[in-house]
């Protein structure tokens, strides 16, 4: 797994990734217990490295250390308490051996792995051979740190209380304990966290609980030489916590110590989180480091390798939730910092090398692998081989059996009941599933997938070749080329450039212009043809070439739809102008020639006997406002709109007088009164013959005639000396218009007369069809 932090990047080798260098959901990477559940089985994910095989520990691991020859890696664990040692040359576990107690600290006695003393829980002291356990002895108190001075053969070991012991392994016994007394008489000292001993001169460093302070002892006359008091009201602000107190008094204590191989520096971990960098020959710290958690700081490593080590000089310090490793000369900015998954209980970092071995709470013990820190061993030299390949399965292969859907895809899929099975892998938003379930539904739920996939891959094919022979329209910069959706938008946009183009075009050669008429210098002529270049350079960047935009113009998903009504909203004049310029719909043609039939009132009454009998005819046309709120009835307006202009047009019309008005010897061709046939008779020169009833008949066949409509009195007094004229028949009344009574006998109705017809006619057409009713 990769990690990058400020460009360095961490590859995980070993153990589970961290939360840092991996967006791998836990899934993924989690354990799970086989049918007996006796054992547990790691679920294998496909681009992942396991360097050494069996790193781990059934529970948790507690020390980790490699050999001084490089050959074999020795970590201690539980639960049963075993120490287990990895043989490097073939990266697999050796052997496991266990013990009684749980195990506090253990130091290498030889180069190999062959001898080895080890700090138990239960305040005994054992010591291992090749061969196994060798001997066990016991400290009066329980110890918290152990180390090896060499030149003596003495290891000593510190426990709580102000003593420190030292069993000699030449003479096979205890010396003299080393006692430890506060210089300040606040008290006596509660316990000695963590020894070292200096490479350079062996001087005994001891990192004090309680009070904050670290005593340096020389080894040949067993006294204290120096204390180092840590700045206390720096590191402890106040509220920092209710079991630190502000004073400094019983706060601060030392928790990690390190001495570097100068002989000189010392890095020192405090129980606040924070590593302050120490020259003995200063009370001052050079360097302060904050891990930003506020937790005791587990142990601090000073990173040395040679000439070959990027980080020669940096410092290594871990908590249990971070390992940060920094410059000692800018602490404030991090080379590199990894967040494990589980809590650190030790952190090793393997000399001359890119390898960090950490021992965590979790089964899995992590290894990871820092290219800039540092090259990789000899046992371990194909990593750098395979760094490239590492990054590409990460992002390749992860996934490559799953598929990620949502909930609506699965609804979609029918696959929305396997919700809380093993089936679905919950993860953010959505579920991963196997990749070949989700092939199967897919197929199952829209069979003809394939065609569709198929007649879409041919028609891009297509596309792609026609793109070869049909050429785009030029725009200068050949961002056209690139438009596959939204064409009408591209052109739109390419128009305003090209206006906006010729516009400042027209300015500038208009500016120049008159920059050349006034200045005569030809310095400023080279200075107006580079700002004008300049210029052009700028204006060259069109909205199409730019990629914050390059979807619009090429993803179907941000298509336009010009036929949606919050694109008519927005857009009134293009749609209705879309509207006149696009072909008319078969069903358009209908609707328009339905329209002129019902509207000019000429249908006849076939038609009209051919419509449906039903008592809801003529539903479909009706327009109901309540039911469209915000539309319009088109028809009616059109029908309104066709009757306001024929009544226009009939007002602006000059009536001509029925009445003709004839001059015997005058010609009527100028007199705008006449009528047409007067103008003709009068322009005609053929004969003419006279007609009855006032009709003038020309040569040519055509005729005229004109009469004088009488007034309302003459015609009624007419029509009542018509009336009186009629003769009166006998027996017969008259009253209202042309309604007669009398003059027949009366005779006796039938039943069907009287009540009406009871039954359906026969023999008659039906009002719906053009055809005879069966009955």
């Amino acid at each position: 797994m990769i990690a990058e932090s400020s460009n360095v990047k961490v590859y995980t080798v070993n153990g589970s990734s961290s939360n840092s260098s991996s967006s791998l959901p836990d899934w993924l990477t989690r354990k799970r217990t086989s049918a007996k559940g006796k054992r547990a089985a790691k679920e294998h994910v496909e681009g992942s490295l396991e360097l050494i095989q069996g790193f781990e520990f059934p529970e948790a691991s507690n020390r980790v250390k490699t050999t001084r020859d490089g050959t074999h890696v020795v970590a201690t664990g539980t639960y049963k308490p075993q120490i287990r040692v990895w043989d490097l040359t073939q990266l697999s576990l050796k052997f496991e051996r266990h013990t009684d107690a749980e195990n506090v600290d253990f130091v290498l006695l030889s180069d190999d792995w062959t001898k080895s003393i080890h700090l138990q829980n239960d305040r005994t002291v054992e010591l291992h051979t090749q061969g196994g356990f060798h001997y066990r002895t016991r400290i009066p108190k329980f110890g918290r740190s152990l180390a090896y001075h060499y030149p003596s053969c003495d290891a000593v070991l510190t426990a709580s209380g102000n003593e420190v012991y030292r069993l000699n392994l030449d003479q096979g016994r205890f010396m003299s304990p080393l006692v430890l007394e506060d210089q300040d008489d606040n008290g006596e000292i509660s316990g000695v966290n963590v020894v070292d001993i200096n490479p350079a001169h062996q001087l005994f460093g001891f990192g004090v609980d309680g009070n904050g302070t670290v005593q340096f002892w020389d080894p040949r006359s067993r006294n204290c030489v120096g204390v180092l008091r840590l700045p206390a009201n720096k590191l402890i602000s106040p509220g920092f916590g209710s079991g630190f107190d502000a004073s400094g008094g019983d706060a601060l204590s030392v928790t990690a110590l390190a001495s570097r191989a100068d002989g000189l520096s010392y890095a020192v971990g405090t129980s606040t989180g924070h590593t302050l960098l120490y020259d003995i020959r200063s009370t001052k710290p050079f360097a302060l480091k904050d891990q930003g958690y506020g937790l005791p700081v587990k142990n601090v490593v000073w990173i040395e390798g040679g000439s070959r080590m990027a980080g020669d000089g940096m410092v290594l310090s871990a908590d249990k939730k971070v390992v940060k490793i920094w410059d000692r000369n800018s602490p404030s900015t991090n080379f590199c910092s990894i967040t494990p998954s589980a809590d650190l209980n030790h952190v090793h970092h393997i000399p001359g090398s890119g390898i960090i071995m950490a021992a965590n709470e979790g089964i899995e013990m992590t290894t990871w692998y820092i290219p800039q820190l540092g090259p990789a061993p000899r046992w371990a030299s194909f990593l750098e081989n395979i760094t490239e390949e590492m990054e590409d399965q990460t992002t390749r292969t992860v996934y490559e059996d799953y598929k990620f859907v949502e909930r609506k895809e699965l609804n979609r899929l029918g696959l929305d009941h396997l919700i809380g099975t093993p089936a679905l892998k919950p993860y953010m938003h959505g579920y991963f599933i196997s990749l070949k379930l989700y092939d199967t539904a897919r197929v199952i739920a829209n069979p003809f997938e394939y065609a569709e996939h198929r007649e879409r891959m041919i028609r891009e094919k297509m596309d792609k070749m026609a793109e070869t022979r049909i050429r785009s329209k030029k725009d200068g910069s050949g961002a056209g080329a690139k438009v596959k959706v939204n064409k009408a938008l591209a052109e739109k946009i390419l128009k305003e450039e090209e206006r906006e183009r010729r516009r400042e075009e027209r300015k500038k050669r208009k500016k120049g212009q008159e920059e050349r008429e006034e200045e005569e210098d030809g310095d400023a002529m080279d200075v107006d043809e580079a700002e004008a270049e300049a210029d052009a350079e700028s204006g060259a960047k069109s909205l199409l070439s730019d990629p914050r935009f390059a979807k619009v113009f090429e993803d179907p998903e941000f298509e336009v739809d010009v036929n949606s009504r919050e694109y008519a909203l927005l857009n009134p004049s293009s749609v209705a102008q879309g509207r006149h310029m696009r072909g008319k719909t078969a069903v358009e043609d209908e609707e328009e020639e339905s329209d002129k039939v019902t509207s000019d009132g000429l249908g006849s009454s076939e038609s009209e006997s051919e419509s449906g009998d039903s008592s809801d005819e003529g539903e479909l046309t009706k327009f109901d406002p309540r039911s469209r709120p915000g539309q319009k009835n088109l028809r009616v307006e059109e029908a309104y709109a066709r009757t306001k202009q024929q009544n226009r047009k009939a007002a602006n019309v000059k009536l001509v007088p029925m009445q003709a008005q004839t001059n015997g010897a005058g010609n009527n061709n100028n007199n705008k009164e006449a009528t047409f046939g007067q103008r003709m008779s009068s322009s005609s020169v053929g004969k003419k013959q006279k007609a009855r009833g006032g009709a003038t008949v020309s040569e040519e066949g055509g005729m005229e005639m004109s009469w004088v409509p009488s007034s309302s009195n003459e015609g009624g007094r007419k029509d009542e000396g018509r009336k009186s004229k009629q003769k009166q028949r006998k027996g017969v009344e008259t009253f209202g218009a042309g309604m007669e009574r009398g003059g027949e006998t009366a005779r006796e109705l039938s039943e069907n007369e009287r009540k009406g017809r009871t039954q359906r006619r026969t023999g008659v057409r039906s009002g719906s069809k053009n055809v005879f009713r069966r009955m």
